[in-house]
């Protein structure tokens, strides 16, 4: 790889380190009105080939979570939610019980951290991925083959959470709270999941499936070449949901039928999807899928706010497979089980990916 990035004098390793220690982040660079990108954020040919949605799909499902307490209506959103979660593995609630104000607070707090000055921002530039709080240009920046057109603040919300005094002033009031509001989103999703497989409504939460939280605020800002680079690779998630809010700006993709859909933006709604380990642990019946983001060509930065769920309590010496009550003669497992070093491993050791934990565990039945 070093050789490759050498090549005709051009040293790519030497430019990405140079704009990392910068800390100015692609919003600094989009800022100084530069009208080409860096080589080291140009995408690959197959990558750039099909950045534009084919598909005639009107977008993901949208799911309406109003009385999902009345019997007669969970048995409705739970066959919803469970189709949902086998075709697209990816859906987007409404009426989820989450403030319209505590939505666009939250948006307007990321986005204003993201347009301070770069010598506020760089107070919380590194690259510790694993904990506490983190502010950088791309987390994969060093292993991924091209970079992409955005910056993040990363803030670990349990099992460890990060110091509250450590998240930066101008928007830890609405971080802490969107963490609260997430998790009772994640975890309602999660009980009408659960059910969808014949388990008890409570069973992901006792199995601490929302006991690991990362919360990461996105900022795609404008890209003078968007025909070059995307916002984010096609990717998989790796935990068992993600839950999304986002601005107006579109850009999100979720791949459907072997196409790329557009996700538009709906006011006061909150996307979720199925992440690598649920797919695991459902032997399959929840489908993770590949999604991206397109580099932002909107004078306007997309914002969008992430949480990973993902379980803090392992099995025994720390290993997980299918649940053991979905499996039956005539459906065995099609994973083996993991362990918790190689599912870190995997996510850590390499660039944004799809679906490499599921290919690598996933049993030769034939």
């Amino acid at each position: 790889m070093a050789a490759a990035d050498t090549v005709a004098g051009y040293d790519r390793m030497k430019e990405v380190k140079e704009f990392d220690e910068s800390k100015r982040g692609v919003k600094g660079l989009s800022d100084s009105g530069i009208t080409t990108i860096p080589k080291f954020f140009v995408h690959p040919p197959e990558t750039l080939s099909g950045l534009k949605s084919s598909s005639t799909s009107t977008g993901i499902p949208v799911i309406d979570l109003s009385n999902m307490e009345s019997d007669s209506n969970r048995a409705k959103i739970v066959e919803q939610i469970r189709e949902a979660a086998k075709t697209w593995g990816f859906f987007q609630v409404i009426n989820h019980g989450v403030p319209v104000s505590a939505l666009d607070e939250t948006i307007a707090a990321i986005k204003a951290f993201h347009e301070q000055p770069t010598e506020e921002k760089s107070k919380y530039y590194v690259r510790e991925e694993g904990r506490g709080v983190m502010y950088a240009s791309n987390n994969d920046l060093y292993r991924a083959k091209a970079a992409c057109w955005h910056d993040s603040l990363q803030v670990w919300m349990s099992p460890k959470p990060a110091p509250v005094e450590d998240i930066p002033a101008v928007c830890r009031r609405e971080v802490v709270e969107w963490d609260q509001h997430a998790t009772e989103v994640a975890e309602s999703v999660m009980g009408l999941l659960s059910e969808g497989l014949g388990l008890e409504a409570g069973k992901f939460k006792e199995l601490s499936f929302s006991g690991a939280r990362a919360l990461v605020g996105h900022c795609y800002p404008y890209c003078p070449q968007p025909d070059l680079t995307v916002g984010i690779t096609s990717h998989t998630d790796p935990g068992v949901v993600t839950v999304l809010l986002q601005n107006q700006v579109q850009g999100l993709q979720v791949k459907h039928g072997g196409e790329w859909v557009d996700v538009k933006p709906l006011e006061g709604g909150l996307i979720i999807n199925v992440g690598d380990f649920l797919q695991i642990v459902s032997n399959g019946e929840y489908k993770s899928v590949e999604h991206r983001v397109l580099a932002n060509s909107n004078p306007e930065p997309r914002i969008s706010i992430v949480i990973f769920f993902n379980l803090c309590k392992w099995k025994g010496s720390g290993y997980y497979g299918p649940l053991p009550e979905l499996l039956t003669p005539e459906k065995p497992a099609i994973y083996r089980d993991f362990t918790m070093q190689e599912f870190n491993e995997n996510f850590y050791s390499k660039g944004l990916d799809s679906k490499s934990l599921v290919d690598k565990i996933k049993l030769n039945l034939s």
